[in-house]
């Protein structure tokens, strides 16, 4: 069949187009190339949200959370709950490979056949992709630039890239499962917007010199057994057993160049779009959610991307009135 509308990324915004779409009685399929909301599937174990869970909220549905920040496990059922309440057609592990023009409509090839439809809405998010450290030794098994859970580093040399809140939730954590944690960090301080209640904690903890902490230094070697640092006072090698390189992500822009979506000549590297409808120069091709602000992906959240969701929606159905 072709579909009014065809829905790349099954997370939270992914999810709340397909409820705009459900409201309009329009015809329209997820894609997923994973599980539901796969970027929250892949955060941490035990992570908490910095917003509150109403701001998490999509489609009407309550997300009632046992304290004011929510989990990464609350959140899973909630959006569980979510797909579940409004029945939404969700297609998981489908793995958009490719997109082409087919007449007035977009051929979608996946890992599991064609999809056809006259709409299409990209909403991947960022978090799939890390920001690599583009330095030797970077393919070792030992280096993770995911973290899931401490008990694989209790009693380990644990080298912490980062001073943003990823860097700073495994640094601790680990720290406190019994891992030697050092941090390098390429800024002169801990990022100032680390969640308030984490970084006094990170702060003390180097104070104290329970966690060494090299600043204004970088990784530019990784060995088996050791990592090479630059530092103000020069080059330092110290023993290690894993890199958990917490640099940040990034959106897919290999799946951009396979969907044929231009990106901006701008340090940012934004998708090409009306930021008043959110459609791209592909006629009928929308962006939602973080991927739209590019590299500045601190920028863009569930919270203030969820109107996403209506503004295509609305330009679609005005549109499709139009040439009625």
């Amino acid at each position: 069949m072709t579909y009014d509308l065809i829905i790349i990324g099954g997370g939270p915004i992914g999810m709340a187009c397909a409820i705009e779409a459900k409201k309009a009685g329009l015809s329209y399929i997820v894609l997923e190339k994973g599980v539901l909301v796969n970027s929250i599937y892949n955060f941490p174990t035990n992570m908490t949200f910095f917003s509150t869970s109403n701001l998490l909220e999509i489609g009407g549905v309550p997300f009632i959370a046992h304290n004011d920040k929510p989990t990464r496990r609350e959140a899973l059922e909630y959006f569980r709950r979510v797909q579940e309440s409004w029945g939404l057609r969700i297609q998981l592990y489908t793995e958009v490979l490719r997109m082409k023009r087919s007449g007035a409509n977009y051929l979608l090839h996946t890992s599991k056949g064609d999809y056809e439809g006259r709409h299409v809405v990209v909403a991947t998010g960022f978090y799939d992709t890390p920001r690599l450290l583009n330095v030797p030794g970077e393919e070792l098994k030992k280096v993770k630039h995911f973290y899931d859970d401490p008990h694989p580093y209790v009693d380990q040399k644990v080298v912490v890239v980062g001073a943003a809140n990823s860097a700073c939730d495994v640094a601790l954590e680990t720290y406190y499962k019994g891992a030697e944690v050092t941090m390098v960090i390429r800024e002169q301080e801990i990022y100032p917007k680390v969640k308030y209640w984490i970084r006094p904690n990170i702060e003390n903890r180097i104070k104290e010199g329970s966690i060494k902490a090299y600043f204004n230094s970088r990784i530019v070697e990784i060995r088996p057994s050791e990592v090479v640092l630059d530092t103000p006072e020069g080059e330092r090698i110290i023993a290690n057993d894993f890199v958990l390189a917490m640099t940040g992500y990034m959106p897919n822009y290999k799946l951009f160049e396979q969907l044929g979506l231009p990106i901006s000549d701008d340090e940012d590297k934004t998708p090409l779009h009306n930021p008043e409808t959110l459609e791209t120069p592909l006629p009928g091709v929308y962006v939602a959610g973080v991927i739209n602000a590019g590299l500045q992906t601190s920028k863009l959240f569930i919270e203030n991307t969820r109107v996403h969701a209506q503004i295509i929606l609305a330009h679609m159905v005005s549109k499709d009135s139009v040439s009625a």
